[in-house]
C-alpha cells in the first residue's frame, strides 16, 4: 500500500488553511516522495522497518536496524508521524547531537517458533485451553525517561530518527473504544482503549441519534471507530464510526473489538464458498479416487487430541513387524483434495491463512462443513488423507519411508487424557466405558499396545533430538473451565504438558522434517519451509552477562548448549521449577521468529536452518485445516508424487504467501493472548481478589515484573501505585538491578521494614479487579519477617 506522494520531510514546515481562512502550523513534517524514498535506501541515507510501539509507554517506539542487532528510537508522536504499531515504515536517522542517552531498546520477547512454548502437538483444537504470555508480546526495559545530549557528551547514545514515509499500513486503522461528548463542537471525541493509537474526531451525524443530548447513556458503550485521515495538522485523528459492539466488560463485544481491531475476518461463509464443497451429504468417498489411494482402512489407526477438538487433522498408527521393528504411520487430512487451487474457497483460505483460537470459540480458517465434518478424521469413518509411512527400529532410527495418499478409517477418537491413562497403566485392561466408541475390528488392547510402542518409540526419538543439540523454551499456559451455557470462566489452572502430549509431538515433527526434504528436493526453488533464525547477538550478550552477574551459568554457544543449561537445576527446594520458568523468560527475549519462506527467494541453505530444533529443514504438513502453509506443502508433495494437479506456481507468489502466512500467524497469536487476558479478568473479578506467592522475572528503576505462580501469569508492578511504601530506591550494577523498598511501620515505634526486589525474589501479590473494564492489577502485598 504506497502512501500518496507529498513533499520532501526535509523542507521547512508549510502551513495550512484552516476553516476560518487562518493558518495552522504543520503539527507533523509532509512525507517524502516514493522517488525520494527509494534513492534514500539505496544510498543507505534512509532505514526501512516494521514499528514497534511501547504499550506501557506510548511516547516511544522503535524500529530494528537493517541487520537487526540494534533499534532505532522514535521519540513520542511527533517522530513517528502518524504511523501505527505494526507499520512498515521509512525512517531518517537524525543528527547525532539530536540522539538520545539512558533509553534502553526493548527487548523483544518472541516465543513462536518450534521447541518453544507452541508444541506441534498443542493443536490449539481446545477451546478451553489456551496460551498465556506476558502482559503484551514486547518487553520493555524502559522506565527511565530518554534525554537528548550535547554533541560534546562522550556517553552511550541511542540511535533517535523520524518516520518520513509509511511504505504499508499494517495496522488496520479500527480501534475499540469509548465517546466523549464535547460541547459547543460538531464532532466528539473518540478515545480508543489502545493508548498507541491517536484520540479520534468522530463527526456528531455519526453518533446514535440521541448521544448529544444523553451522552452518559453511553459512558461505558464500547465501540469500533475506523480511521479514515489524519492531518498533518492536527494530533488528532478523522474517523467514523464502524459499529456500537455493546457494554465493556462483557466477554462477546471485547472479543468482538480484538477480532476487527486486529483485522480478523470472522464472517460467516458466502454461498459461493460453500458451493464449492460437495452438496450430497453425507459425503461418501467416489469410487475412482479410492483407486488411486492406498487403502489403509483396516489398520488401527487412531486419533489423539483434545477432549474438545472437533477438527481432527492428525493420525497415528503403529504396528509391530515380524524382525522386532516398527510400521509408524503418521496420517493427515487430505483438505488439499476439497480446496482445489484458485477457485473462491481458496482465496478465502488463503487470505484468513490461519484458524483463530479464542478462549470461548474458534475463528476458523475453512467452512465448518470441512472442518469438522468433510476433513476431519472422525472415528469410524472412512476419510481421505496423506500418509507418511515409516519402517522404524524400536530405538528411533528409520530404515525406510514411504509418502502417498491413502484412505483410513480411525477406529477410536482418542482424548490426551485417555492416552496418558494407558502410558501410566501399561499392563491395565481398560474396560469399554473407560474409553469412547471402539471400533470391534481393533479390540482396546490391540489400540492400548500401539499407545505404548509409540511412546517408547517417542521417547528414544525424544532423546536423540536434544542429545543432537534441539532447545525447547517451555513457559506457562493458563486454561480455563468454561460454563456450556453462560461460557463463562468458572475456574483456571496451568495446563500440565504431559507424555501422551510429548508423543504426538515427535511424530508430528518428524513428519514435517521428512516433508521438508522431500519437497526441497523436487522442488528446490519453490518450497514452502520454515526457518528459525538465530537469536539476536546482542540480546544474549547483555542476557550472558546478566547470568554472569546473578551467579547462574549459562552456555548461550549453541541451542543444544542452552537445553543443557536449563536443565541443570536452580536449587533442590519447592521454587526450583519457579526459578526455571522465570529463566527460560529470559532466554527468550533474544530468540527470533520462525519464518515460512520460499527456497528459490532466499537461495542460500544455511540459512534454512531451524536454531531451536536444530535441523537443516522444517517445514509444516501436519495441520492443513487450519493452516493455509500446510496446504501448500500438501500441494507440493502431491505434484511431486505425481499425485496432484499441475502446480503452476512461481516463486514470487509461493513467497508473497509465505509472507502473508507469516503475518496472520503473528496477528493470531497475539489475538490469542488478548482472549486469555480477557477471559482472566473476568475471572479475577468474578472470583477475586486472588493472592498467590510471585517471583520477580525483572527489575526496572520505578517497577518490576513479577510472574505469579499459581496462575502463570506475569504482571508488572510500579513501585509509586504501591499501598503502604514509604520510598523506593533503585540500584544498578552492571546488567544487574535492584530496587529496594521501604514500608511505612505499621507501629509508630517500629523501624520501616526494606525489602530488596531483584531476579528471583519471592513475593506475595494480590490480583484485583481495575476499574477499567476486564482489566486486573498485582497489588504486592507488605513482606511477613520470613521473607525478608
Amino acid at each position: 500500500m504506497q502512501h500518496p506522494q507529498a513533499p520532501n520531510a526535509n523542507s521547512p514546515a508549510v502551513k495550512s488553511k484552516n476553516k476560518r481562512g487562518g493558518s495552522k502550523k504543520q503539527v507533523f513534517e509532509s512525507y517524502m516522495t516514493s522517488e525520494e524514498v527509494s534513492h534514500g535506501l539505496k544510498r543507505g541515507e534512509l532505514i526501512q522497518g516494521q514499528l514497534r510501539i511501547n504499550p506501557k509507554k506510548y511516547n516511544e517506539a522503535f524500529i530494528p536496524s537493517p541487520d537487526d542487532t540494534w533499534d532505532i528510537f522514535l521519540d513520542g508522536i511527533v517522530a513517528r508521524n502518524r504511523a501505527l504499531n505494526g507499520d512498515i515504515v521509512v525512517v531518517q536517522v537524525l543528527p547525532r547531537e539530536q540522539w538520545k542517552v539512558n533509553c534502553t531498546s526493548p527487548l523483544n520477547y518472541n516465543t513462536d517458533y518450534e521447541g518453544a512454548s507452541e508444541p506441534e502437538n498443542q493443536k490449539e483444537h481446545t477451546v478451553l485451553t489456551t496460551q498465556k504470555k506476558a502482559e503484551h508480546t514486547p518487553s520493555y526495559d524502559v522506565d527511565d525517561q530518554c534525554k537528548p545530549i550535547s554533541k560534546h557528551q562522550n556517553t552511550t547514545l541511542t540511535d533517535t530518527g523520524t518516520v518520513v514515509y509509511i511504505v504499508e499500513k499494517k495496522h488496520s486503522r479500527a480501534v475499540t473504544g469509548f465517546l466523549k461528548f464535547l460541547p459547543d463542537k460538531r464532532f466528539a471525541m473518540f478515545s480508543p482503549v489502545d493508548h498507541r493509537v491517536p484520540r479520534i474526531n468522530v463527526p456528531l451525524d455519526d453518533c446514535p441519534e440521541n448521544f448529544s443530548s444523553r451522552h452518559g447513556d453511553y459512558n461505558t458503550t464500547l465501540f469500533i471507530c475506523r480511521i479514515t485521515d489524519w492531518a498533518g495538522d492536527s494530533y488528532f485523528a478523522e474517523g467514523r464510526l464502524a459499529k456500537t459492539l455493546g457494554q465493556a466488560g462483557e466477554i462477546e463485544p471485547e472479543t468482538e473489538g480484538i477480532l476487527t481491531e486486529y483485522g480478523i475476518d470472522f464472517s460467516e461463509f458466502s454461498d459461493q464458498v460453500l458451493d464449492c464443497l460437495p452438496k450430497n451429504l453425507p459425503w461418501t468417498i467416489p469410487p475412482e479416487e479410492m483407486r488411486k489411494r492406498r487403502d489403509l482402512r483396516n489398520e488401527c489407526i487412531f486419533t489423539v487430541d483434545p477432549a474438545t477438538a472437533r477438527d481432527l487433522d492428525d493420525a497415528l498408527s503403529c504396528k509391530q513387524l515380524p524382525d522386532g521393528n516398527f510400521e509408524v504411520g503418521v496420517h493427515i487430512a487430505d483438505v488439499s483434495y476439497f480446496v482445489e487451487q484458485d477457485n473462491i474457497l481458496d482465496a478465502v483460505a488463503s487470505q484468513r491463512a490461519t484458524s483463530v483460537y479464542l478462549v470461548q470459540k474458534v475463528i476458523p480458517m475453512l467452512p465448518r462443513l470441512l472442518c469438522e465434518e468433510l476433513c476431519s478424521l472422525n472415528p469410524l469413518t472412512d476419510r481421505l488423507t496423506f500418509s507418511v509411512i515409516w519402517k522404524i527400529t524400536p530405538e528411533g532410527k528409520i530404515l525406510s519411508e514411504w509418502f502417498g495418499r491413502s484412505v483410513i478409517r480411525s477406529c477410536v477418537k482418542l482424548a490426551y487424557d485417555h492416552a496418558q491413562s494407558m502410558i501410566e497403566a501399561p499392563d491395565k485392561m481398560f474396560a469399554a466405558e473407560e474409553l469412547p466408541p471402539v471400533d470391534p475390528v481393533h479390540p482396546i488392547d490391540e489400540i492400548h499396545q500401539a499407545v505404548l510402542n509409540l511412546h517408547s518409540i517417542a521417547k528414544n526419538l525424544r532423546a536423540q533430538r536434544f542429545s543432537g543439540g534441539a532447545l525447547r523454551l517451555d513457559q506457562s499456559k493458563l486454561s480455563f473451565m468454561l460454563d456450556k451455557e453462560t461460557m463463562m470462566p468458572q475456574g483456571c489452572y496451568v495446563y500440565q504438558y504431559r507424555d501422551s502430549n510429548k508423543l504426538v509431538e515427535e511424530f508430528m515433527l518428524l513428519a514435517n522434517i521428512a516433508t521438508a526434504h522431500h519437497i526441497y528436493r523436487r522442488f528446490p526453488e519453490l518450497a514452502l519451509l520454515r526457518r528459525h533464525p538465530p537469536p539476536k547477538a546482542k540480546m544474549v550478550d547483555e542476557l550472558q552477562e546478566l547470568c554472569d552477574q546473578l551467579g547462574i551459568n549459562i552456555d548461550f554457544s549453541s541451542a543444544g548448549a542452552l537445553q543443557k543449561s536449563l536443565n541443570n537445576t536452580l536449587g533442590d527446594d519447592e521454587y526450583s521449577s519457579a526459578r526455571k520458568e522465570v529463566l527460560t523468560h529470559m532466554c527468550s527475549r533474544p530468540m527470533q521468529m520462525a519464518l515460512y519462506f520460499c527456497t528459490g527467494v532466499l537461495k542460500e541453505e544455511q540459512v534454512f536452518k531451524h536454531y531451536a530444533l536444530n535441523v537443516p529443514l522444517y517445514t509444516h504438513f501436519t495441520s492443513p485445516i487450519r493452516r493455509y502453509a500446510d496446504i501448500i506443502v500438501h500441494r507440493l508433495l502431491a505434484s511431486s508424487l505425481n499425485c496432484g494437479p499441475h502446480l503452476g506456481l512461481s516463486t514470487e507468489e509461493v513467497e508473497k504467501q509465505a509472507s502473508h502466512c507469516n503475518n496472520k500467524k503473528t496477528v493470531s497469536k497475539r489475538v490469542q493472548e488478548l482472549s486469555t487476558e480477557l477471559f482472566f479478568g473476568v475471572f479475577v473479578k468474578e472470583c477475586g481478589p486472588l493472592d498467590s506467592e510471585a517471583m520477580v522475572m525483572g527489575v526496572l528503576d520505578q517497577s518490576f515484573d513479577v510472574l505469579v505462580l499459581r496462575y502463570g501469569v506475569q504482571k508488572r508492578i510500579y513501585c509509586k501505585s504501591v499501598g503502604g511504601l514509604d520510598s523506593f530506591q533503585h540500584r544498578k550494577v552492571g546488567k544487574k538491578s535492584e530496587l529496594t523498598l521501604v514500608w511505612t511501620p505499621e507501629e509508630q515505634e517500629k523501624l520501616p521494614v526494606e525489602q530488596i526486589i531483584s531476579v528471583f525474589t519471592l513475593v506475595e501479590v494480590q490480583l484485583k479487579a481495575d476499574s477499567v473494564p476486564m482489566k486486573y492489577s498485582a497489588v504486592l502485598k507488605r513482606p511477613d519477617n520470613s521473607r525478608l
